[in-house]
């Protein structure tokens, strides 16, 4: 994982150095299932958009210093769990985002 950095839009971004270059990502959300974290990263293209709707699910993890890190999710079930759980984050944010509406239209 390379480089974090933070924008006047307070919006996160990592680096992915993959085997066929490197990959700009925004930070979707870091979130846990089954007591374990993992990142949601939205791959950028050269000018800061993604048209696809692509996400990319990694493992997410601290060394003792807070240095964080990812890992590649190479098991199935593991995946299908990290998957499910994101879905279940980006429900939650469409219902805030409706309660948060209708609250200022009041």
């Amino acid at each position: 994982m390379g480089k974090q950095n933070l924008d006047d839009d307070d919006e996160m971004y990592v680096d992915l150095e993959l085997d066929d270059g490197t990959v700009t990502c925004s930070i979707v959300t870091i979130f846990s299932a089954n007591n374990k974290d993992y990142i949601a990263l939205l791959p950028l293209d050269e000018n800061n958009e993604n048209y696809d709707g692509e996400v990319w699910i990694y493992g997410h993890e601290e060394d003792a210093e807070g240095n964080p890190s990812l890992r590649y999710i190479e098991d199935e079930e593991e995946y299908e769990i990290a998957s499910d759980a994101f879905d279940e984050y980006l429900d939650k944010q469409e219902f805030d985002e409706l309660i948060d509406d209708e609250e200022d239209e009041e």
